[in-house]
């Protein structure tokens, strides 16, 4: 199969392109093809003719979207919306990666791809727009709604906690709670979507649930790291952007595709940052 990737530099992009073994794969960073220009999309899917488009391009400064509004729409919004109609004239799918930030954190449950979305951000905002543009535009879409992604490469929470780990303690955030989702088992769980045919919305993100605080524990302890981890409330560290509070994310979708237990992703990362 003939795939290409936007957004290759990144966490999930790299992943993806391990992930698809035996495909004939292009991948583009995003300084070789800049997704929110419609002429570049065009002239990029003409030119690779691709069976599957997989877009892991994404504005993804939380906090800057709430004074870049525009460049986050442009990223999350109107990219997708361009490689919709380059794809939709071309009868190709297209897979758009987004994220637990369009809910609000209200539940007292996991959060399942039926449940109403209410972003607090305007990254989330964004990335809800990108959503609505691609399932509007084209028909041949699967939507994949992913949480708190991280990776040996690249910017992400655990690499940054490893980062002050020569502390003599930490304070992390006790009451924000994700689905911790290691990029090699999104990766796969993108394959194995892909091969169904199936179009729709997908939540895939690490089995399960913990805080900020959790999987720094884990995390340390996984790392044989003896750093002290104290726990702290979200007032504590003031941010421009507003975090969903709970938002830990689950599957009703059929085929149902579950991720490993995100303890499992930890430990996998945890092995490999030794």
């Amino acid at each position: 199969m003939r795939i290409l990737i936007t957004g290759a530099g990144g966490q999930l992009g790299r992943a993806l392109q391990a992930a698809f073994e035996y495909d004939e794969i292009t991948a583009f960073t995003h300084a070789q093809l800049d997704i929110t220009s419609y002429h570049d999309v065009q002239q990029a899917i003409a030119a690779r003719r691709p069976e599957i488009v997989i877009n892991a391009a994404a504005y993804t400064n939380v906090d800057g979207a709430e004074t870049e509004r525009e460049a986050a729409y442009r990223g999350n919004a109107l990219g997708p919306r361009n490689l919709a109609l380059a794809t939709a004239g071309r009868n190709i799918p297209l897979l758009h990666v987004s994220t637990d930030y369009v809910f609000d954190g209200a539940s007292d449950r996991p959060y399942h791809e039926f449940d109403q979305c209410h972003p607090l951000s305007v990254y989330g905002k964004s990335k809800l727009a990108g959503e609505q543009v691609v399932a509007s535009l084209n028909p041949r879409h699967y939507l994949v709604r992913t949480a708190w992604l991280y990776s040996e490469e690249g910017r992400n929470f655990p690499l940054t906690m490893l980062a002050q780990a020569t502390r003599d303690e930490v304070r992390v955030v006790n009451d924000q709670f994700g689905s911790p989702t290691y990029a090699p088992h999104l990766a796969g769980a993108i394959v194995e979507l892909l091969e169904t045919e199936l179009y729709g919305l997908y939540h895939l993100a690490g089995n399960g649930g913990a805080s900020w605080y959790e999987l720094t524990l884990k995390l340390y302890q996984g790392c044989g790291i003896s750093t002290r981890v104290r726990p702290v409330t979200t007032s504590d560290f003031p941010r421009p952007a507003l975090r969903p509070r709970y938002a830990v994310l689950t599957s009703i979708q059929d085929p149902q595709i579950l991720l490993p237990p995100w303890e499992e992703g930890l430990a996998e990362f945890s092995e490999k940052s030794k």
